[in-house]
């Protein structure tokens, strides 16, 4: 759906920067899935910068860039409309992720729950990084991604 203007080339690029919050928080999942198949990492080795970085922040600065993401970027109606969608659904995906972690620190004391611990833990990342991709893809083609129920919260939240 490309509506609300056109997209110039610089929007859509930087559409795709605020998606590398949601895939470095997904790794710490996909630690089962790039121990079985290490060419996965390869792959995500140009993320590892990125990564580093923001887990360098520590736990403040981590939550110093989601919130200023969210007040800079997606509540700042003089940035285009094309960039707060996807800044914020880039935040909600984190969300997600963060959901999810805490779901899975309920499960882990749970005797024998390692096989369901770790394939709900690779099911997470992969859902996180076809989201990631495709949302990535749909912004540098200058298209909104839709991801249901994520994209109908952020319509809501980006006017």
């Amino acid at each position: 759906m490309s509506w609300r203007g056109t997209t110039t080339i610089p929007d859509r690029i930087f559409a795709c920067l605020p998606y590398l919050l949601p895939l470095v928080e997904s790794l710490v999942f996909g630690s089962f899935l790039l121990r079985q198949f290490p060419v996965l990492g390869v792959v995500l080795l140009p993320v590892l910068p990125v990564k580093l970085v923001y887990d360098g922040l520590g736990s403040i600065g981590q939550i110093i860039v989601f919130f200023a993401l969210f007040i800079l970027v997606v509540r700042n109606e003089k940035i285009s409309h094309f960039i707060r969608f996807n800044t914020m659904q880039a935040i909600l995906l984190d969300i997600v992720i963060f959901l999810c972690s805490i779901l899975l620190r309920i499960l882990t004391p749970v005797p024998g729950a390692s096989f369901a611990i770790e394939t709900l833990a690779n099911t997470i990342f992969l859902g996180i990084v076809v989201a990631v991709v495709y949302s990535v893809f749909q912004s540098l083609m200058g298209r909104y991604a839709e991801i249901p129920a994520i994209s109908d919260a952020v319509h809501m939240q980006v006017r």
